[in-house]
């Protein structure tokens, strides 16, 4: 459980057999509580006490300082039901066992501060989508007759009209050498 416990804290997600989920939602659930009571306490003896408590349970420095310091924030407000499981429909290719997603749950106006982020990006879009509109319009305005030959022709009807122009340069060059008589120019 401790490498599953230290691969969700460093990824958020990751992908395992349904029943490993199941059982490991029980003890990373405990180990977010622990956080939780250090990030409350106070008390600098507490927080160490919680700190090693996890250390030991977790063996790994790296996992535990993350989730003290980082994800513990996200979930100071939520009474438990930290993770979630997505059951996926396709089981495992070797054994055919049953796969799961495990996520941790994330907090909801994190997602409505993404929303407006973007809707500010767009906003910063427009000015750059007018600007290039003018350019657009300048270049139009300065060559309208080669803009207007190659929408007014499509690639396969243009394929064919230069078939037909050679077609019609040949037979003309035919038609002047018969009807003229050989020139006697002196070499």
């Amino acid at each position: 459980m401790a490498n599953l416990s230290c691969s969700l804290i460093e990824h958020g997600r990751i992908k395992t057999t349904l029943a490993k989920a199941r059982a490991l939602r029980p003890a990373i659930e405990k180990l977010i509580t622990l956080a939780k009571k250090a990030h409350l306490s106070e008390d600098s003896a507490r927080k160490v006490h919680y700190r090693r408590l996890a250390i030991s349970r977790l063996r790994n420095k790296k996992a535990v300082s993350k989730l003290f310091d980082e994800l513990v924030d996200q979930f100071t407000g939520r009474n438990g039901g930290y993770t979630r499981i997505y059951k996926l429909a396709l089981p495992r290719l070797g054994d055919a066992a049953d796969m799961a997603l495990i996520e941790f749950v994330e907090e909801a106006p994190k997602k409505k501060a993404k929303k407006k982020k973007s809707a500010a990006k767009k906003k910063k879009e427009d000015p750059k989508v007018e600007t290039e509109e003018k350019a657009d319009s300048e270049d139009a305005s300065v060559e309208p007759e080669a803009v207007s030959e190659v929408t007014e022709s499509k690639p396969d009807e243009a394929s064919s009209e230069v078939e037909v122009v050679a077609e019609e340069t040949s037979n003309s060059d035919i038609d002047d050498s018969s009807t003229e008589e050989p020139s006697k120019e002196p070499k």
